[in-house]
């Protein structure tokens, strides 16, 4: 090994994302690919004058004595990886390590360690001192994070502006990153920090655009560290209907079950933005936060809730020195070397120093001086605030604001910005340019005068003051049907396409095109109610799974039966909604379930759909089974394989399959069951669905115990956990949590006691119940456990188990013999 750099050094750690996952699909070209990825690694850090100091499995740890050549290496590798089937994430940190005979010695090796573990395949990721250091320039920042074991948080940014999802740190927030600082507000920051600490209801009042979203986004940011369980902001702007409130933020939040459950006793802030246009949930909200006590709520709002214990707090205008700052900031982004003069004063006087305004008309420096703006701003806010006597004047004045900026517009952008109001909440340059035959440069061009904005994502959306605009002039426009039968068919066919992929390896994405379309698919949902029952129809049934998988049910519920109930429907499509009514009625265990699902195995016969009838018998039999009814729920899972293999269902015969499993499970036919998991793995790694391949896995695991297998049971319980720490599944993971710890309760009860305790954690916190075979391996486990230590020692280590984090947990386990 060469000489290790000394001084001030940058360290580099990588490490291969999905390894497990990769070492199934790729066999025995495992070995080759990995092979390749440390030969192409090793050239780029050598290039670069790159130590490697320490390669471990899939890891490498090399040294720098320049953070420049270390960036530059980190780059290098990724690209020479691109597009192979190994993906790696990069962690750089720069600091002074104390070097001995065993290599280099201090925090800053845990730093950049702890920095590559937070990072995403294909991300390079780095500190704020590697950042100065290496005078690195095209970086995204990403905010501070705290990282396990490390006590301060830190700074990170990404080479690059590539969209990754949120790093993998200990913070337990959502807050969006602000690209500049905020200008001003010293005194109401500091005042809502205040109230915050004494009121559990604090509402930020004040008319549209003056400012409450970025005062209010400021001020949870500044208290992330002081809630243990998280800060959340939950965007309201895109919610219509106040019963919708909850579950939206429930989908924020992750929440499965009851949201009130859920948090519980969590000392959590949550920032509920916009909430004006729903206060039709403040019984709801007042509900919430008597059953949460704990819990603290940031409104930003035209109106107070009015509920017991809201403290109102109203966001005044900034003043003439703050609004001139903030003109100028904005003037810059148009034109860089932009100088106020006395004219940027009087217009920051004329808009009552509201941010929104202020921002709309800097957008215009580009082609008009100050004194022009001031003058075509002063005619058209005279004659616009001349009417509409019945708003606050500072809401005449914003209103007049966005009329000014709207006319400036020519003609085609002005049809563009009217047609961008049938969007509800965010929307991507593909939806845009279906819809509204937009392409960039025109959709840029409205991000650049402040009437659309642009997340760190690369969605566009309208603030809602502005799109209310937007909407009242599509509303006059003679193409106005137009658009939205374009919206709804467009979200129609996304729907579609990925329904089709829920359940192959693109699932991940598939829920992210579901759960960030959203507010766009309830509207053309409403929308085609009205218009369009097929399409409807369509859409209803191409949510189904979705509303399941994400837990969304008592709404998927109450949707499709809207859509049953306005009728009009082809045969095909009204199978697919009855199927989405069905399913989710079962997931809630209604009265009607039943005979729902006897509805579509009826309807599904008249027509000869193999599709409808294996689905109805899948349904009946999960609710055979929840009745204790096993030989009949085995028979119905037999006749839906049947039906399934028929139609060449892969996706419905390896559920079939695995659901024969379990109920040979449930009879103690532990042999069979064995036979039946390992079909449905081969039918999951035969579509490359790790979901069903993680939970058949589980269940072998648990058939293994059963049967007495007890190291084979915990070789399959560990390559389950893996898969289902991989996937995001938190069920699996407490499946095989509770396995491992059940295996090894003889020979390791210590620590098998910890990972039970975490599994119970986890499970109270996603609010699910176990299968009743797992349930039994629980109570087994605890028995072994507590002849073993004792009733106190046992509840000792229940106890540290449940202060684990879930990878602490997930580790521990894995290191179980």
């Amino acid at each position: 090994m060469s000489e290790l750099p000394t001084g001030t050094v940058t360290f580099l750690f990588t490490d291969i994302e999905g390894s497990t996952r990769l070492l199934h699909e790729l066999g025995d070209a495992y070995a080759d690919a990995l092979a390749e990825h440390r030969r192409v690694l090793r050239e780029a850090f050598a290039r670069h004058g790159g130590v490697e100091v320490d390669t471990q499995g899939d890891a490498f740890f090399v040294a720098f004595a320049r953070a420049k050549d270390a960036v530059a290496a980190a780059a290098e590798g990724q690209r020479a990886l691109d597009g192979g089937p190994i993906c790696v994430r990069i962690g750089l940190h720069t600091g002074e390590p104390l070097v001995t005979d065993e290599g280099y010695v201090g925090i800053d090796v845990h730093r950049a360690s702890r920095i590559a573990g937070v990072a995403h395949g294909g991300q390079i990721v780095l500190s704020e001192r590697t950042r100065v250091v290496a005078d690195a320039g095209a970086v995204t920042d990403l905010g501070r994070h705290r990282l396990k074991d490390l006590a301060e948080a830190e700074r990170l940014f990404q080479i690059g502006a590539e969209a990754f999802p949120p790093l993998r740190s200990l913070n337990a927030t959502n807050l969006p990153i602000q690209p500049e600082p905020l200008i001003g507000r010293a005194r109401e920051l500091a005042d809502t920090l205040a109230l915050l600490e004494t009121a559990r209801l604090v509402t930020l009042t004040g008319a549209g655009g003056s400012g409450k979203t970025r005062l209010a986004l400021q001020a949870a940011a500044e208290l992330v560290d002081h809630f243990k369980d998280g800060v959340f902001w939950v965007s309201l702007a895109a919610v219509n209907e106040p019963e919708l409130v909850l579950p939206t933020i429930a989908a924020t939040l992750g929440a499965k079950d009851e949201l009130a459950d859920f948090v519980d006793e969590k000392w959590l802030l949550l920032l509920l933005d916009n909430l004006e246009q729903v206060l039709g949930c403040a019984n709801d909200v007042a509900a919430l936060l008597r059953g949460c006590p704990n819990l603290k709520l940031l409104v930003t709002s035209r109106a107070p809730l009015r509920i017991s214990g809201e403290q109102e707090y109203e966001v005044p205008p900034l003043p003439e020195s703050d609004a001139v700052e903030l003109f100028s900031q904005r003037a810059r982004r148009a034109k860089p070397r932009f100088a106020p003069d006395r004219h940027v004063l009087e217009i920051c006087q004329r808009l009552d120093g509201l941010p929104l305004a202020l921002e709309l008309a800097a957008a215009r420096v580009r082609l008009l001086s100050a004194q022009q703006i001031l003058d075509r701003l002063g005619e058209s806010l005279t004659l616009l605030t001349s009417g509409a006597r019945d708003l606050p004047p500072r809401q005449r004045t914003l209103l007049a604001t966005i009329e000014w900026s709207y006319e400036l517009l020519d003609e085609a952008e002005k049809q563009l910005f009217a047609r961008m109001a049938v969007f509800v909440g965010s929307f991507d340059l593909e939806a845009a340019g279906a819809v509204c035959d937009a392409d960039l440069d025109r959709l840029e061009g409205l991000v650049d005068q402040s009437l659309l904005r642009r997340t760190e994502d690369n969605r566009f959306f309208m603030l809602e003051t502005i799109r209310a605009f937007a909407v009242d002039r599509l509303r006059h426009r003679a193409e106005s049907d137009q658009v939205y039968a374009r919206h709804a068919g467009y979200f129609v066919d996304l729907a579609e396409a990925a329904d089709r992929e829920l359940h192959r390896p693109a699932q991940q994405a598939s829920l992210t095109a579901f759960k960030s379309n959203i507010s766009n698919l309830r509207a053309a949902l409403s929308w085609s109610l009205r218009h369009d029952s097929e399409a409807a129809g369509r859409l209803t049934g191409a949510t189904a799974q979705f509303w399941f998988i994400d837990g969304g049910w008592s709404e998927g519920e109450e949707r499709a039966d809207a859509v049953l109930g306005r009728g009009g429907l082809s045969q095909s499509v009204h199978e697919r909604a009855l199927f989405c009514s069905a399913l989710l009625s079962v997931a809630l265990q209604r009265e009607a379930a039943q005979q729902r699902a006897e509805d579509l195995l009826r309807t599904a016969k008249e027509s000869g759909s193999l599709w409808g009838m294996g689905r109805a018998l899948m349904l009946l039999g999960w609710q055979a089974g929840l009745s204790g009814e096993h030989e009949r729920a085995n028979d119905l899972f037999g006749e839906c394989l049947v039906a399934a293999r028929a139609a060449g269902d892969g996706w419905l015969s390896g559920v079939a399959t695995h659901d024969l499993a379990d109920v040979a499970l449930n009879q103690g036919r532990y042999d069979e069951a064995r036979r039946l998991l390992a079909e449905s793995v081969e039918i999951a790694r035969s579509r490359a669905d790790d979901d069903m391949a993680a939970r058949s896995i589980a269940d072998l695991g648990q058939a293994s115990l059963r049967l007495g297998h007890d190291e084979a049971a915990i070789r399959l319980f560990r390559e389950s956990l893996r898969l289902g720490r991989e996937i995001g599944a938190p069920d699996v993971v407490i499946a095989d949590l509770t396995g491992l710890s059940a295996a090894t309760a003889e020979t390791e009860p210590s620590q098998a006691a910890r990972i039970l305790g975490a599994a119970d954690a986890s499970l109270a916190e996603i609010g699910v119940d176990r299968q009743p075979t797992e349930q039994v391996t629980h109570d087994e486990a605890v028995a072994t456990l507590r002849r073993q230590l004792g009733e106190e020692r046992l509840a000792s280590e229940l106890e540290a188990g449940a202060a684990l984090s879930s990878e602490e947990a997930v580790e521990a386990a894995l290191a179980l013999d």
